[in-house]
């Protein structure tokens, strides 16, 4: 943290204070909050935060500040690491035990070493250090609440930049409040910080503040606070030319102080800012002069021994000087160094130095910096100024090594890419690497893919690829190439061809059983799996021979995934995949990946308490080892949600929604927020508008627009919007391949509408089609086998589609109501309401009403409030008592509910069952009951939260079922037929 000047008044800056105060108070109450504070160089950024930092700390925030700093972006999680370092060294406070559990974040404070169980690299460690931060965050903020300033963002590194945005959309309740500055006039065009800034505005959890120039009576006020504290070098100048000041310093506090103490000092005004803060320096005597210029080249900051050491004074000599330096305040003392009063400060100097003086200077920086163990980074820094082109490839290699394991992918490959760059130029650059420039390419290609960068990453391994004459590094280039093209989605045909080459080049080690995973996968994903499967067979047995455990790991998952759709049983697969998890591969991605769909394969055929059991299990890995928010620590999540969401427990459910944050940016985000609709649209809560829009622009991704426009169709059926229902359909079907099975679901959907529409012909009919076909084929042929899901899906398909003809019997709606019994408690207890009402057309009242109970007391126990209200119209229609009103209402009653039973007998006056109305459905009932009572299609339209159009649509299929003429003639036979106008409530489907 940089050193603080003594506090004085904050002057002409309350509305920007009170907007951060807000921010602070919001996260204080539960709700984070960010504030970018954005204004010139010297408008007094700094200033508002450092206040905001002392009003925190007095409500009993813990303060978190880290610097960034202008190295060119080689130093990744700088202010992080800054601020953990400051944070870190009182063992007392929250924040140190917070830090010491976590070894992600250990890595980055000084002195502290993986062990090989942490030693993740790329992608990996990065997923790894942002979802540590997030918890070490969560967990303090469970303590006190927290204040995260980052200062100077306009310096941060990429990886800086990604976690702030990670941040940013991550949290939600926890009490944090994430603070940065940065320079506008800074920021040209291209300058990376400002596609985040312009992302990070859009979000609703993010305050932007900019501080504007002061006006002449702020600045004339704090110019006399200056006066009245005597802060200018000379002492108190009241009176000697103010206005001449105010005029000059356009509003911005720090060059008036410059020119306050220029004027102090009876000197000519010069005419630019670096010209007045060199006019002061020249004031200093030539020993100041000196140390100061030389700790211009250490930077902001720079420690007492190390500014010692490089201007080679005695302790005397330098202790003096420093005194001087710091009388005139240009630096500030610090507990362990100095720091430039402001880095305009320490720019205009270092800009001032003749470049032989620079080049000397960063070179004896570097060699002062190697003894003393100093940041590869900086070492790298102070070589390439000082032009030590040996020196900076050998600390570029450690630094992208170093930034690898930090989990900074970008700042890796910037310095591998560094040492590529100088390689021709240096002799012995293969001694001083310590390896081939071939292997730095392909690090420097494995940290651009791991930083997203998968373009840049395949264009390197194509060079390398062309360039390569020997066999084993042709193999290892082809088989990371093709990898690459797999998950980048590029050429498909290339990425075969690439694996296939390295298959045959790769002698009998490790490399072929790789290989050869790889080129079972490019074949799967060509749908071509006996070959995949031949393929994958045979990468087992090399990786068992080479004692290749990753590559054996993903040998028996892709074998495992062929198995599952082409195999001769599930059990097969099964097994495969609790072999993939019986011991560590020595890479956690893939045992993530394999417990993964070991539960998904058991989630899919049934077994849901295994299911449950393993995704337990593999949560809890994600967590502990900092991977939660990891590809497949997301994966494990959301499907530990499914499980708990398809056996009844939606309490639990709704609970681990609460993680799946709203306010999504990215594609994996956006997936995992789909998922939380389930339930958010099952009971009914206003918060699922609000996710549905963050969702919008993520509906072209296949998997996002079948979660979230599924459940935006069943949300639009619940309102009683079947047509909005089947645009959502349709767009889902348009984008899915026909022999994907979830077309069945989304088809029993748009079933769902048409049937509610009094729609038939072609339409259900296509739909019904779409479905049978998608279950009985795959992409290579038929489909071997189908889940049990989806088998019930299917018959839910086949039962919608008899309801919108009117054709269906019990029976249908009862082979849908066992379809789904092997555990799906939600949807079960909607086949049964389905099911009732079909015996009630039939006249069977006993069965229906036992039908209609079950699923009213599963309802009520999950809390399904549209599907309550749906049953409780059509118990209130039958004349049946509601069984709700002692259903427990915790969503594990959901399981019990058939033991209960109802012995209130039926009321006298019950409704009797419709004869003409029987051709009816459930919604033109409705509708047809509020035409009884004399409503127009308007009012029948707000009633039930459906379009004035829709409504006429409905009366019209009436008066054609009814073969009636008119809506008197219908309403008579309404009332003949026992559907009184008081049965017609409001929006039930």
């Amino acid at each position: 943290m940089v050193a603080r000047t003594p506090q004085r008044e904050l002057i002409g800056r309350s509305a920007e204070l009170g907007q951060l105060v807000g921010v602070l108070d919001a996260a204080a109450a539960g709700l984070a909050g960010v504030a970018l504070v954005g204004g010139d160089a010297g408008i007094g950024k700094t200033r508002i935060v450092t206040e905001l930092c002392d009003l925190a700390q007095r409500r009993g925030f813990v303060t978190l500040i880290g610097q960034c700093a202008e190295l060119g972006d080689a130093l990744p999680y700088l202010p992080l690491a800054d601020a953990l370092r400051g944070a870190a060294a009182d063992p007392d406070g929250p924040v140190a035990p917070a830090v010491a559990a976590r070894p992600a974040l250990r890595r980055l404070l000084p002195g502290d070493e993986a062990g090989p169980a942490e030693a993740t690299t790329g992608g990996l460690a990065q997923q790894r250090l942002f979802g540590s931060v997030l918890d070490m965050l969560s967990e303090v903020a469970e303590r006190q609440p927290v204040l995260v300033v980052f200062e100077d963002l306009h310096w941060a590194d990429r990886s800086t930049r990604d976690l702030l945005v990670f941040l940013t959309r991550m949290l939600q309740r926890e009490r944090v409040c994430l603070v940065g500055t940065y320079r506008t006039d800074d920021l040209h065009r291209r300058h990376p910080l400002r596609p985040v800034l312009a992302e990070l505005r859009r979000l609703p959890l993010v305050t932007s503040v900019e501080l504007p120039p002061l006006g002449d009576d702020d600045m004339a006020e704090y110019l006399a606070i200056l006066d009245r504290y005597g802060e200018g070098p000379a002492g108190p100048v009241a009176g000697r030319g103010l206005t001449t000041v105010i005029e000059r310093a356009g509003g911005n506090p720090f060059f008036a102080e410059e020119l306050l103490a220029a004027g102090a000092e009876r000197a000519p005004l010069p005419e630019t800012l670096a010209d007045l803060l060199l006019a002061r320096v020249e004031t200093l005597s030539d020993t100041a002069r000196q140390v100061l210029r030389v700790a211009a080249v250490a930077g902001r900051r720079v420690g007492h021994d190390l500014l010692r050491d490089a201007t080679g004074l005695g302790d005397l000599p330098l202790e003096d000087a420093l005194r001087e330096i710091v009388s005139r305040r240009l630096l500030t003392p610090g507990s362990d160094g100095y720091a430039f009063r402001h880095a305009l400060l320490q720019e205009a100097v270092y800009d001032d130095l003749l470049p032989g003086e620079r080049t000397r200077l960063h070179t004896m920086f570097a060699a002062l910096l190697a003894e003393r163990g100093g940041s590869p980074a900086e070492l790298a820094h102070h070589h390439l100024a000082g032009h030590d082109l040996p020196g900076a490839l050998r600390a570029s290699v450690e630094a992208g090594r170093l930034a690898a394991g930090l989990g900074a992918p970008a700042e890796a490959h910037r310095h591998f890419e560094r040492v590529l760059e100088v390689w021709d130029q240096v002799p012995g650059a293969e001694r001083l690497a310590g390896e081939s420039r071939a292997r730095i390419a392909l690090a420097s290609a494995a940290a651009a893919a791991a930083g997203g960068d998968y373009h840049r990453a395949v264009e390197q391994l194509r060079r390398l690829r062309r360039e390569a004459s020997d066999p084993v590094l042709i193999a290892e280039t082809g088989e990371r190439l093709s990898y690459y093209l797999a998950d980048a989605g590029g050429d498909e045909a290339e990425a075969i061809e690439m694996a296939r080459e390295a298959v045959d080049l790769a002698p009998h080690s490790p490399l072929l059983a790789r290989a050869l995973a790889t080129y079972a996968r490019a074949l799967s994903r060509q749908y071509r799996f006996e070959e995949g499967a031949a393929t994958a067979s045979r990468a087992l047995e090399v990786a068992e021979a080479t004692g290749a455990r990753d590559a054996e790991s993903s040998a028996l998952v892709s074998l495992a995934l062929i198995e599952e759709e082409f195999g001769s049983s599930v059990e097969h697969a099964v097994d495969l995949l609790t072999r993939a998890t019986r011991r560590p591969s020595g890479d956690l991605s893939i045992d993530l990946r394999a417990r993964f769909n070991l539960a998904r394969v058991h989630y899919e055929n049934g077994a849901l308490a295994v299911a449950a059991r393993i995704t337990e299990d593999g949560v809890r890995l994600a967590g502990e080892t900092g991977l939660a928010w990891s590809t497949f620590g997301t994966d494990l999540r959301f499907l530990h949600y499914l499980v708990q969401y398809a056996d009844g427990d939606w309490d639990t459910a709704e609970r681990l929604a609460g993680g799946f944050g709203v306010r999504v940016g990215t594609r994996a985000e956006a997936q995992l927020s789909s998922f939380a609709l389930f339930v958010e649209v099952g009971r009914g809560r206003p918060g699922a508008d609000e996710r549905l829009r963050w969702l919008t622009r993520f509906w072209p991704d296949t998997l996002v627009g079948y979660m979230a426009r599924g459940m935006a169709a069943e949300q639009a059926l619940w309102r009683g919007d079947p047509r909005t229902a089947l645009d959502h359909v349709d767009a889902i079907l348009a984008t899915l391949e026909p022999f994907d099975s979830g077309v069945i679901r989304i088809a029993a959907t748009g079933l769902w509408a048409l049937a509610d529409l009094g729609r038939t012909g072609e339409p259900c009919d296509d739909l019904l089609s779409r479905a049978r076909w998608a279950a009985e084929n795959g992409p290579n042929g038929p489909r071997v086998r189908l889940g049990p899901e989806g088998l019930a899906w299917l018959a839910r398909a086949e039962a919608e589609w008899h309801r919108a003809h009117g054709t269906e019997d019990p029976e249908v709606w009862r082979r849908t109501t066992e379809a789904f019994g092997f555990g799906f408690v939600y949807e079960e207890a909607r086949s049964r309401w389905r099911l009732a009402e079909s015996l009630l057309r039939a006249g069977d009242r006993a069965a229906a009403r036992a039908e209609w109970e079950r699923a009213a007391r599963v309802a009520a126990a999950l809390g399904a409030r549209p599907f309550l209200e749906t049953l409780r119209v059509v118990g209130a229609r039958a004349g049946f008592p509601d069984p709700t009103a002692t259903t427990p209402t915790a969503s594990s009653a959901a399981h019990d509910g058939d033991a209960q039973e109802i012995t209130a007998g039926e009321p006298p006056g019950a409704a009797r069952e419709p004869g003409r109305l029987s051709a009816l459905t459930a919604r033109e009932r409705e509708v047809l009951a509020h035409v009884a009572g004399g409503l127009a299609n308007r009012e029948i339209g707000e009633r039930l939260f459906i379009s004035q159009k829709t409504v006429s649509v409905h009366v019209s299929n009436i008066l054609a079922k009814l073969s009636v003429t008119s809506r008197t003639q219908a309403a008579a036979v309404a009332l003949q037929e026992g559907l009184s106008p008081d049965a017609a409530g409001g929006n039930t489907v």
